[in-house]
């Protein structure tokens, strides 16, 4: 006899209403089955104004506690300031609540160790770190061809995360608390990195950078430019490059270089498969965001966490992480400030 018993739906509240919270609010309500957005919290009236108007009747709060005191929610979703995830995570946590936070974990090393230590009084509860690029279907290809021993030993890792320069600055007036390129861009390569090379640890950081065009940059102790490279055990390489200042649109890039063979992933930045022919030349359009470029990827982290939830809700063994661990998370935060000091100092950092 078939079970025709139907789980509950994963109840969900998010918080952080801005523009990529938009995104994932949208996702939750509409495009994840399993999921149920019941309620959303931002201090931001127009962002509350949003969600009455956007989301199928969900609960409003204008406080992160009261959204917690929720009873009948079984997760928090957070795309809030990334000053604030750590305690916002811990919070969640000893609410009960299982939590999902965009990268990065903390700006704070120690901050990092202070999340994992909570997070081990709560096994029965899942914490994921959104780091989606694990979650493209070009990456997780690319992943298992190198798993399956297509190009032999991964030794060398060259990414970039490069976006389209914005006039108007927004990252200018962000760069106070973004913790700076390295850890607003990087971050997501330097996870790439690790994921391919199977978690290796990180032993010494070099990078630089340079203002091209934004000045404003320069009172936070920022560039618009950096390169990194990093050495890990095991005699591996990653080569970074990221950038605020594209002219042609958002530029995320891959390659991973094996003893037997290479991948590449996302050379060419397209929308789509369409060329234009004019009397100019031949040309393709580009991704202009990385909305844009990885809306498959947020999607299927957000599939990949309900399901993970539904599982535990159930009182079934959750599958294995496909997702960054809070782990994870740590050592791409470790990484990340080294990459900075680096950079500052003009001396290599030893991890």
């Amino acid at each position: 006899m078939t079970n025709t018993t139907k789980r509950a739906p994963v109840r969900i509240g998010i918080a952080g209403l801005g523009r990529l919270g938009k995104r994932h609010a949208t996702n939750l309500a509409y495009r994840v089955p399993g999921a149920v957005l019941a309620a959303a919290c931002s201090p931001v009236e127009d962002e509350l104004r949003w969600a009455f108007e956007a989301l199928p009747e969900p609960r409003v709060y204008s406080d992160y506690e009261a959204l917690l005191a929720d009873s009948d929610l079984d997760a928090v979703w957070l795309v809030t300031p990334s000053s604030l995830h750590a305690d916002q995570i811990v919070a969640a946590l000893r609410a009960g609540k299982h939590v999902f936070c965009e990268k990065p974990l903390s700006l704070d090393v120690d901050e990092c160790e202070r999340v994992l230590a909570v997070a081990r009084e709560y096994p029965h509860l899942e914490a994921t770190i959104g780091f989606m690029r694990r979650f493209d279907p070009s990456y997780r290809d690319a992943y298992e061809q190198a798993a399956a021993g297509k190009i032999g030993r991964p030794f060398m890792v060259r990414s970039q995360t490069t976006d389209q320069n914005d006039p108007e600055g927004f990252f200018v007036r962000f760069a106070p608390t973004s913790g700076g390129i390295f850890l607003d861009c990087t971050v997501h390569d330097i996870d790439v990195a690790r994921w391919f090379f199977g978690g290796a640890r990180a032993t010494r950081a070099f990078a630089t950078g340079t203002i091209a065009l934004h000045e404003g940059l320069r009172e936070s102790g920022d560039v618009d430019n950096g390169v990194g490279v990093v050495e890990f055990e095991g005699g591996r390489l990653a080569v970074f490059y990221a950038s605020r200042t594209m002219a042609h649109g958002c530029d995320t890039q891959s390659e991973v270089i094996g003893t037997s063979g290479a991948l590449a992933i996302g050379h060419n930045p397209r929308r789509n498969r369409v060329e234009i022919y004019e009397a100019g030349g031949v040309r393709s359009e580009s991704t202009p965001t990385f909305f844009d470029r990885f809306e498959d990827a947020f999607l299927h982290e957000a599939q990949a966490f309900v399901q993970a939830v539904g599982a535990r809700l159930n009182g079934m063994p959750p599958a294995a992480a496909a997702g960054a661990t809070l782990a994870d998370a740590l050592e791409a935060t470790r990484i990340g400030k080294a990459l900075r000091e680096a950079c500052a100092s003009g001396v290599p950092v030893t991890l």
